[in-house]
């Protein structure tokens, strides 16, 4: 009798740990076939680049997204648009400097989802998180379409930020009066496409 007590224990354990499985599955993302873009603009033109993952992950419940963690490389910013070898390394390194996002004493940008919801009938979600830059955090709040198979994640969208948030003012109109054509708008726009391992 007691044989079988413990057989059943055992049976039943092994039963809640298979639940489990099926309920939870945290994923790494692939940093090497995910991508982040930016793109920032002024009154006479803009500029674009990419951006890499350092590392994160997603939590998935029951098939729905419910949590993730991204952490930025913020010194591998590259600049995509021009072409001049001597300008394209002036606008980067300008962009790490303690102009714009200061890479050396913040060389990490962090995002957390706190909230996912997503919407009936479709695979869009409206995510809610923290966004850490230069040591400064704001939740930030964004639509992105996730696709969601087994253990595999794929999301993609855009997030515009304002950056003078961040206490980047490099040449905002919100601080400096009469830049008139050397004005750089405060929103920037990142546009993402990550996937799991």
């Amino acid at each position: 009798m007691r044989k079988n007590k413990n057989v059943n224990i055992i049976l039943t354990f092994l039963m809640f740990v298979l639940m489990m499985q099926n309920v939870i599955a945290a994923t790494a993302i692939d940093i090497n076939k995910s991508t982040v873009e930016w793109l920032g603009t002024k009154v006479t033109g803009q500029h674009n680049g990419t951006l890499s993952l350092r590392e994160g992950s997603v939590l998935v419940e029951s098939g729905t997204l419910t949590a993730g963690r991204f952490v930025f490389d913020m010194n591998s910013i590259k600049v995509l648009d021009i072409e001049d070898e001597k300008w394209n390394l002036k606008l980067e390194n300008h962009l790490k400097s303690e102009d714009f996002f200061a890479v050396e004493k913040h060389p990490l940008a962090v995002f957390e989802i706190l909230s996912a919801t997503p919407q009936k009938g479709s695979n869009n979600y409206e995510i809610k998180g923290d966004l850490a830059i230069k040591g400064i955090t704001h939740v930030v709040t964004f639509n992105a379409q996730v696709d969601i198979h087994g253990s595999a994640s794929h999301a993609w969208g855009k997030i515009t930020l304002d950056r003078t948030l961040y206490d980047i003012r490099y040449k905002s109109g919100k601080f400096f009066e009469n830049l008139g054509d050397k004005t750089i708008y405060d929103d920037f726009i990142i546009t993402f496409d990550v996937v799991t391992q």
